[in-house]
This record gives C-alpha cells, structure tokens and sequence, in this order.
C-alpha cells in the first residue's frame, strides 16, 4: 500500500469518474474551495461513443467557461433529420423552432477530445485530477463512530501502486461501471426496453450540403434505427441500435455485420456508397438501467452511475453534466453543514435525476411505433406542439417553458393515431414484446459496462 500524507488522503470530496458528469462537478465544487479528488481509471485521451449533443448543454458550458474551447473542437448542430424508409420524404426539426428560440443550435464532438476537455478543466479549477486510478472498493461505513465518519475508497493505479482516500463525501460519476450501485445493490435492469449498438466512422460520407451539414440524421429500419452524426474532422459517426436478439443473428465479423445491417437502410447505403469505414466496427450494450435510489449518507450517483437509457435522442451527456450541477449545489450545502438547505437541494437533485430519463423514455419506448413514426413525419404545430416536441429533443425539460400541457396534447394525439391504425399499432407491439423477452434473455441480469466494447 503506497504511502500517502494524512491530511493529503483526506479530501473534502472523491468523485469517481472522468466522464462529462465527474468532470463536471468537480469542477463546481473545487471552484467553491473545496479538496475535490476526480479518479479516472482510463488515460485522457480515451474513446467514448455519444458525440452528440444538446442546445441545453450550451448554457451549461458557458457557466463552466469552457463553450468557446467546446465550440473550437466541433461541428454545429442545428437540429436532426428522421427519414423513413416507409415515407417518400424526410422530416426536419429545427431547434431554432421551439418555444424558446434562445438555443438554437449545439455541436457535435469527438468524445476522446471533449472528454479531455472537461477533465483539464476540473484540473484547472482546483481538482486534483488522476488518471489511471480506478476504484476498487467504497466502505463507507469505514469511519462509523469517528466525529467525521468519513468514506474509505481504494484505489489500484495502472503502475499497481494502490491507495487510499478518506473523503467527507463520495460522488459516483463512473458512468455504466455504476460502482456504489453495484456495490450497494441497487441496480435495477430497465424491464420496459433493452438495446445494443453496433458502428463505426466513415471517411466520405455524403452529408447535407450548406448550413445543415452538421445536422444529426436518424434512419428507420426494420429492426431499429441509425444515428448518423457528422464530425468536425470529415469523419461521420454511424451506428444501429436495435435489440439484443437482433444481434444474435450475427454469422460473420463484426465489419461484416454492420455493413449488412446498413444494407437494410437504402436511403442510408446511399449517402454511404462512396465512404470508406474506418478501423473496423464496434458494438456495446446498450441497456437500459436504473438504480433504487440516486444519493444516501454521504454520497450521490450522477450521470449514468444511476440511470442509462438509449441513446435515441442525444441526452446522456446532457442529463449527466445537468445531474452534476444539481449534485454540486447539494453536496455544497452539506459540505457547509447547512443541512435544512442541503436536505431540500438533494430532494431537487432526486426529482432532477427521475425526470430527465422518464422523459425521454417515453418516446425511446415508442420510438418503432408506426403511429409516432407517422407524427415524426409529418408534423404539424398544432397548439405549438411541434415546438413543445423541439423543446424536450434540446433538452428543454428543467426551466418553465410550458410545454407540458402540449406535451399531454402530443400524447393524446399518438393514443388516438394507435387506435386509428389498430392492426399496425398492435403487431408492433407484440414484436416489440418478443424481441424484448428474447434481449432479456440473451442479456442476462447484468447490465454491460460502459468500457466494454467488442471490435472486429
């Protein structure tokens, strides 16, 4: 066990995780003057899917001060395109349209880049960032009967050095490795949905000229959907998302496999028939989780390390960074031991963490319904229903914009479109049921974990 000064060991904080979430409240809190300790067990730059952001994140960069050093490293989103391939035309939403047309654009980025960025930031606010440390082991009843009761958190870095840290106060940002969920049993699989991605990036993709280059684009297909989401180096992310039992079909290599599943999207092959994939494809879970319960004494899950939905609309790293403000005002007032503010700040924080993936959860579930695919494409603003539905793919879920009630008007109007369409709407849900029941079973209880990724 390496050697390590008392005082040193004994932060105000350890935040488990370098992701956008960990990075993120380490940040705030160090910037309040507190001993924040950020553990990243991989070395900056590393891989991460989801390069695919909100105009909701915006103003969370500008109140970190990082969005000119965001915006340098990515390319402008100015909304998403839906094409189907039981539909003649595309569909394009605008974030320049919702009811608050004070966001209307965000970026995509390489995640390897942006994640860096985040990490050097919290550093450069006052955490003491390490990397290569991964977290074996939380006690957090090490210090029971002691007048600070702090947590024990292990740690084994990559040269096999092994540490120890006495923090007042653990936040867990570890993304899907989800260490005190795991730890403390409290994970619970997402019965409702179950997903996995397989992709890869391509050199010459045929993107949308002029102002929408950047624009992200979802394809329909039989078994899922596509991403297709152009980078600033000329580099386009493409993936599917489909059930686990879809990707059991696999015969061949994983390159094989997508380049098929990419076949059964002709208006996607299309703008592909000239690109080249580059260094193989990759596939991950992606499965849908949650946890019991979201903070406890002394410690808070943010971002993924409580809950992961799919990737449909782009909000994972929106949710974690939002999750990680709402954590930081919290853990600010315990830290002082202003605990009437604290305990109504970690209420916020909880109603926070269940509100965002509920949200979204709602459409990923109906996603491959005919009746909201025939609203995907053919929108109407109604009531500014087209703009409330805008609103919630920026991300617009946690300010007063009044969406709600046209957001009741939206579902009224996909129950109606289902009974209309009867025969469709129910044999889409029992294929939706069976290839559920059948993920289940080829996923096992277990959730996979965000590092790992099968390539070939």
């Amino acid at each position: 066990m390496a050697i390590q000064n008392l005082d040193e060991a004994s932060p105000d904080v350890v935040v488990i995780g370098g992701g956008p979430a960990g990075s993120t409240v380490s940040a705030l809190l160090a910037e309040k003057g507190y001993d924040v300790v950020l553990l990243e067990k991989a070395q900056h730059p590393r891989f991460h899917i989801g390069e695919s952001l909100l105009p909701m994140n915006m103003p969370l960069f500008d109140r970190l001060g990082v969005r000119k050093e965001v915006e340098n490293i990515g390319i402008t989103k100015h909304g998403g395109e839906f094409v189907s391939p039981w539909h003649d035309h595309t569909s394009l939403f605008l974030f320049g349209e919702a009811m608050d047309k004070s966001f209307p654009y965000a970026v995509h980025v390489r995640r390897s880049e942006f994640d860096e960025l985040l990490f050097r930031n919290a550093g450069k606010r006052g955490a003491r960032t390490f990397e290569g440390h991964k977290v074996t082991h939380v006690d957090m009843n090490a210090g029971k009967g002691t007048p600070d009761n702090r947590a024990l958190i292990k740690v084994k870095a990559d040269d096999g050095a092994e540490t120890e840290w006495r923090p007042r106060f653990v936040i867990d940002a570890s993304g899907r490795d989800t260490v005190l969920s795991n730890q403390l049993d409290a994970k619970k699989r997402n019965p409702k949905h179950a997903s996995a991605a397989i992709f890869g990036h391509f050199a010459n993709a045929r993107r949308t000229p002029g102002k929408y280059e950047g624009n992200v684009t979802l394809f329909w297909f039989d078994h899922g959907w596509f991403w297709f989401i152009p980078l600033r180096d000329g580099t386009t992310s493409v993936g599917a998302v489909a059930s686990p039992a879809y990707f059991k079909r696999r015969t061949g290599t994983l390159t094989d496999f997508l380049m098929e599943t990419i076949a059964l999207a002709p208006k996607l092959a299309e703008r592909l028939k000239d690109a080249t994939l580059l260094e193989g494809a990759t596939t991950t879970g992606n499965y849908a989780y949650d946890s019991k319960f979201c903070r406890g004494d002394r410690f808070a899950m943010i971002g993924d390390a409580y809950a992961f939905v799919d990737p449909m609309f782009s909000s994972g790293v929106y949710l974690a960074m939002n999750s990680a403000f709402a954590s930081a005002t919290a853990v600010d007032h315990w830290l002082k031991g202003e605990a009437k503010e604290a305990e109504q700040a970690f209420r916020q924080f909880e109603r926070t963490m269940r509100h965002g993936p509920k949200m979204f959860s709602w459409f990923i579930y109906r996603i491959t319904s005919p009746a909201i695919r025939n609203i995907f494409m053919n929108p109407r603003n109604m009531w500014r229903m087209q703009e409330a539905l805008i609103s919630i793919l920026a991300g617009d879920l946690f300010r007063k914009t009044p969406i709600w009630p046209r957001l009741m008007g939206f579902k009224l109007i996909y129950y109606i479109s289902c009974i209309t369409i009867m025969k469709q709407s129910f044999a889409t849900w029992a294929w939706r049921r069976k290839n559920l029941k059948a993920s289940l079973a080829v996923s096992g209880l277990e959730a996979p974990r965000d590092a790992v990724y099968e390539k070939g």
